[in-house]
């Protein structure tokens, strides 16, 4: 299973009210970190879904949820737990550094 995408329309749903947690990758099309993360982010929701759910949230779509969790610089990775930020992780990390963060929710 790969990364689910996230808009205005369906966050709430997908995000908030999920009973997994929730790792929402903040992004945009012109941002070469987040383009480096991507597929390693596919990986992880390859290899931990049943646990860790993956959305993408492209900020230039959706600038309202952006400045609503105060993402400023992207990549910003949040994780989200019964609708709240349990954790932010900002920038583009390697596979392991990313593991190594997430591993309480995988």
């Amino acid at each position: 299973m790969g990364a689910v995408v996230v808009t205005d329309a369906n966050f709430s749903d997908q995000v908030l009210m999920n009973s997994k947690a929730v790792l929402v990758d903040f992004w945009a099309e012109w941002c070469g970190p987040c383009k480096m993360v991507a597929p390693i982010l596919d990986e992880i929701a390859a290899e931990h879904g049943d646990k860790l759910v993956i959305a993408k949230l492209n900020v230039d779509e959706n600038p309202a949820l952006a400045a609503n969790y105060g993402v400023t610089s992207i990549p910003t990775l949040n994780v989200y737990q019964n609708g709240q930020v349990v954790k932010q992780i900002i920038g583009a990390k390697p596979k392991a550094a990313l593991l190594a963060e997430l591993a309480e929710f995988i």
